[in-house]
């Protein structure tokens, strides 16, 4: 049987994998918190720091470009996105966000490289500074499981 048993997570063993983050500038405050937690817990899960690509983009509808460029590049296990996206009072975060969240899902299957999406959307600011270190480490898991999921599966 592969994977590991249901309701319970492999062990996750990144020492042999390569990371690609995309980190929107945006709302940097939350997005260099985000990448801090992400950063920290890929090293505790054993990426070499040498084997992390790290870009950082102007917002979140930039982060989809280049993580399609990373893909390109041909050297990379997995990617991770970052961003921090608050309601206003218009109609752009709805556009913000669902156009950042498709592009992330469009690059990842037409890759077929794993993507790990921690683009934020909440509320309001206090909501985003609730979840940047919880949704940071989340998606350093997320973009090793997923790359030693498609590693095992090949």
């Amino acid at each position: 049987m592969l994977g590991a048993d249901q309701g319970q997570a492999p062990p996750l063993d990144g020492r042999q994998l390569r990371v690609g983050i995309v980190q929107a500038r945006f709302n940097e405050g939350v997005t260099n918190a985000l990448h801090s937690a992400c950063l920290a817990e890929l090293t505790a899960l054993g990426v070499r720091p040498e084997n992390i690509t790290h870009l950082t983009v102007p917002g979140a509808l930039e982060v989809p470009s280049a993580l399609q460029w990373l893909t390109q590049r041909g050297n990379l296990d997995a990617l991770v996105a970052l961003g921090c996206i608050v309601r206003g009072e218009t109609y752009h975060f709805e556009l913000v966000a669902n156009e950042s969240g498709a592009g992330v899902t469009r690059v990842a299957l037409d890759s077929g490289l794993p993507i790990a999406n921690a683009i934020l959307t909440t509320e309001n600011m206090a909501q985003a500074v609730a979840r940047q270190v919880e949704k940071g480490r989340d998606a350093a898991r997320v973009a090793v499981e997923m790359a030693l999921l498609k590693e095992q599966l090949a």
